[in-house]
């Protein structure tokens, strides 16, 4: 068994809804499960962040599942790697949808989610998705965890 992560930033059609978001994430939630697929979804000003979780093979196929969305455009890989062990495991998806209060309590993370996620930027920190995408999953404030 090969574990691997794959984290993405996309921009979205238009400002997604909540409703949207929920049923982003009532989707990803079913399908993930049958999968055997963890990770989060970020969603900040018209951009997303997500990271997935799992077997190599079954990652591979939902990101192709991801990449088809007519959702979304831009889909730009930020980091594809093996890993020892899941980050998100308790979650066969989160979702977090980050906004002005998040900038103000994050200032360091502000400036790559201003306007959608930086995907130039982010890449150029080793990292730092992935600092991000766990900080955002922290708490009481998700806005939804499955």
């Amino acid at each position: 068994m090969s574990l691997i992560r794959l984290i993405y930033v996309s921009t979205a059609c238009h400002e997604a809804t909540t409703a949207e978001l929920d049923a982003i994430l009532a989707s990803a939630v079913r399908r993930n499960e049958a999968d055997g697929v963890t990770g989060m979804l970020v969603y900040a000003d018209g951009g997303f962040m997500q990271v997935l979780e799992g077997e190599e093979e079954a990652v591979d196929a939902t990101f192709r599942r991801v990449e088809r969305d007519s959702r979304h455009t831009d889909v730009f890989v930020l980091e594809r790697a093996p890993i020892p062990e899941r980050s998100f495991g308790r979650w066969s998806m989160g979702l977090r949808r980050i906004g002005p209060n998040d900038a103000a309590r994050n200032p360091a993370y502000a400036p790559f989610f201003g306007g959608g996620f930086n995907a130039r930027k982010i890449r150029a920190r080793p990292g730092l998705a992935l600092d991000m995408l766990t900080e955002f999953a922290r708490g009481s404030a998700l806005g939804a965890v499955r």
